[in-house]
């Protein structure tokens, strides 16, 4: 099983890219005549897709992620968006990407909600084979669900532990484990040395199907891992249909209370070489 296996899921309920995020992304390309786009773990494409329409100059976008549902998704997701621009889709991990035309030089590395999942110094090494010399790398996140704290997000968390334990799931690989190093740090331990860091604030108000379709598409909630081991065929899928229910009921009773409201704070990390421009 891919580590998402619902691309509709994720492409319907994953919140966008913000727009003060496009912004610091359309003015790291400023300078460049044909710029050229490298996406890390894609997923469904969000980055490109909120970029493309803010930066028509771009002439190329590489999509990189190993899960050939989620690049399917993307490819139908910017079908109307790329213009004239060439748009490939590499099915492979971060790390192994390669320059897929000769002279490739990518001007912009993005890589949103999913840098902790790469080995990110195999990935920084690979991004600085791959680019131009005065490119940008931009690692971008806002935390999700099950760490932002609100008194609805608690209740749901006890919810899911209730079913799947303790732990947070990280799929099928087991329990999620916190980074052994900042992002900054890996950051100043690579090529791209010198960082800034710009956060934004973001309030979301969800729905209950809302939340709940963004569930389906998480690590730590996907519908495969509320079956237990040894789970009949046909009986599959029963006991995540009932957390559904559950935690529908849940959100009910917090949207006539104090809403679903979530106010993240969006933070980009632009790096580039040390000493370039």
């Amino acid at each position: 099983m891919t580590l998402f296996d619902s691309a509709a899921d994720y492409a319907r309920y994953r919140p966008g890219i913000p727009d003060e995020a496009v912004r610091i992304l359309s003015e790291s390309l400023d300078g460049f005549d044909r710029p050229t786009l490298l996406d890390l773990g894609s997923g469904t494409g969000q980055v490109p897709v909120a970029l493309l329409p803010a930066v028509p100059g771009i002439t190329r976008v590489d999509l990189v992620d190993p899960d050939s549902d989620m690049l399917r998704t993307a490819a139908e997701q910017l079908r109307p968006l790329h213009g004239h621009a060439t748009v490939a889709f590499h099915t492979v991990p971060a790390e192994t990407f390669s320059a897929p035309v000769g002279g490739y030089q990518a001007d912009l590395v993005t890589c949103a909600r999913a840098f902790h999942w790469l080995d990110r110094p195999a990935a920084l090494r690979m991004a600085d084979r791959v680019t131009s010399p005065t490119a940008a790398v931009a690692v971008m996140g806002d935390g999700s669900l099950w760490t932002y704290e609100a008194h609805w997000t608690a209740a749901l968390k006890a919810l899911i532990q209730s079913y799947l334990g303790d732990g947070r799931r990280a799929g099928t690989t087991g329990t999620y484990t916190e980074p052994r190093s900042r992002y900054e740090d890996d950051l100043a331990d690579s090529a791209f040395s010198k960082v800034t860091e710009h956060r934004f604030a973001v309030r979301r108000t969800w729905t209950p199907d809302q939340v709940v379709g963004y569930l389906r598409s998480t690590s730590f909630a996907h519908p495969s891992l509320f079956d237990e081991p040894g789970t009949p065929p046909g009986l599959a899928g029963r006991r995540h249909a009932r957390f559904e229910q559950e935690a529908r009921g849940l959100l009910e009773g917090y949207v006539h209370g104090e809403g679903l409201v979530e106010d993240a704070v969006f933070t980009v990390l632009l790096a580039r070489r040390g000493g370039a421009a």
